[in-house]
C-alpha cells in the first residue's frame, strides 16, 4: 500500500461492522457508467482488493441507491453508491531472525541487498517474512519511527521480485535526510536489467508520465491523465539476438517506473509478469531487474557513500548462457 496510518491497516480479512466504521458516498459518473460494483469500488480504493469489496458487498456494506446489490451488478451513471469501510485494525509485526546480506551498515543507517522474492515491508494478509521482519530482528528496536510500526526505517521500496540495494534508516533524524535527498532527486540510483527486444538506440531519456492503470488497478501506465511526472535515463551495455541487458539511471522514483517506461517503448523486462509477453521462455520468477548502485549524502557525515550490490547469480548465468 502507498499510505498507511501508523500502525493501523486495514482489516481486509473479514469484513465488519463497527462504531469507528468509515462511511461514503460516491456518485456514479459518465466515464463509470456500465462498471461492475467491485470495480468501481476497487478503482476508488487502489490499495483494497477486488475481492475485499466483494466481500463488503456481499455483506450489505456497500449499496447502491440504499439497495443491497451483487458485486456484478453494473453501475450506472448517477447512481449513488455508499460504501461502509470497517475499522482498521492493530498491525502485529514481529521480528524474525532472517539472514540479511548487508552493504554497509553504521549506526545511522542500514544498506541491504534485497534478495528476489522478498517483501519490503509487511501489508495485509502478509505480516512475515519481508525485509522489515529481518531488519526488525537485525536492528533491535533501532529503526525509524517516521512511516509507523508497519514500514519502520523504510524510506525507499523497490519490487518484491526487483533484487539490489535499498538504504534502511535506524532513527528518524536519518529518516528525514534522506528521504529529503530523495524528494530532491539528488540520490544516484543506478539499476541493472535484461529486456526484450532490441532498442534501436544506445542511449536516451523517457519523459513520461506514469499513473495508476485506469483498466487494471495492479498495473500503472504511461501517460495517463492522473500520471505524475517520471523520467528515466538508459543505455544499451550489451546486444544479444533477442534481448538486451542494459542500464537505467532515476531521474524520479515513481512505482514501476522502469518497468512501465520500457514497455511503453515496446522493450518490457524479461520475464515481466505485468508488462511483459505472457511467455518468456526461460524459467524465471518476475522481472530481470537488479538495483544495483545507490549513492548519496550520509545524514550525519556528510560524506558521499556509494555502494553497489553485485549481480545475483540468476542474472549472471542468463548473461554467460547464450540463450538471449
Amino acid at each position: 500500500m502507498e499510505d498507511v496510518d501508523q500502525n493501523l491497516v486495514p482489516n481486509t480479512d473479514r469484513p465488519q461492522t463497527g462504531q469507528n466504521s468509515v462511511i461514503q458516498t460516491f456518485e456514479v459518473s459518465a466515464e463509470q457508467d456500465g462498471i461492475r460494483l467491485d470495480k468501481f469500488l476497487s478503482l476508488i480504493y487502489p490499495d483494497l482488493s477486488r475481492s475485499y469489496f466483494q466481500k463488503l458487498i456481499k455483506s450489505s456494506q456497500a449499496l447502491v441507491a440504499d439497495a443491497p446489490r451483487k458485486p456484478s451488478y453494473e453501475v450506472r451513471e448517477g447512481e449513488i453508491v455508499t460504501v461502509q469501510i470497517p475499522p482498521a485494525v492493530q498491525a502485529d509485526i514481529q521480528a524474525e531472525d532472517i539472514p540479511l546480506d548487508i552493504l554497509y551498515e553504521d549506526e545511522d543507517i542500514l544498506i541491504v541487498n534485497k534478495p528476489k522474492g522478498m517483501v519490503v515491508h509487511p501489508a495485509p494478509g502478509n505480516y512475515s517474512g519481508t525485509l522489515v521482519n529481518a531488519v526488525m530482528h537485525h536492528c533491535q528496536g533501532q529503526l525509524s519511527g517516521i512511516n509507523g510500526e508497519i514500514r519502520p526505517g523504510i524510506v525507499h521500496r523497490i519490487d518484491k521480485d526487483t533484487t539490489g540495494s535499498l538504504i534502511v534508516c535506524k532513527n528518524d533524524f536519518s529518516h528525514v535526510r534522506i528521504a529529503s535527498q530523495i524528494k530532491a532527486h539528488s540520490v544516484t540510483r543506478r539499476y541493472r536489467g535484461i529486456v526484450v527486444g532490441k532498442p534501436k538506440k544506445d542511449k536516451g531519456i523517457i519523459c513520461a508520465d506514469i499513473g495508476r492503470d485506469t483498466k487494471n488497478r495492479k498495473k500503472m501506465a504511461a501517460n495517463v491523465p492522473n500520471g505524475r511526472h517520471a523520467v528515466t535515463h538508459y543505455r544499451v551495455l550489451e546486444r544479444f539476438f533477442h534481448h538486451t541487458y542494459m542500464e537505467f539511471e532515476l531521474e524520479t522514483g515513481r512505482t514501476h517506473q522502469i518497468r512501465v517506461h520500457m514497455a511503453s517503448i515496446g522493450h518490457p523486462l524479461l520475464a515481466d509478469p505485468l508488462y511483459g509477453p505472457a511467455k518468456c521462455g526461460f524459467k524465471l520468477t518476475g522481472q530481470c531487474l537488479h538495483a544495483m548502485t545507490l549513492g548519496f549524502i550520509h545524514p550525519v557525515t556528510g560524506e558521499y557513500i556509494e555502494v553497489t550490490a553485485p549481480l545475483p547469480e540468476y542474472f549472471q548465468k542468463l548473461l554467460r548462457s547464450g540463450a538471449l
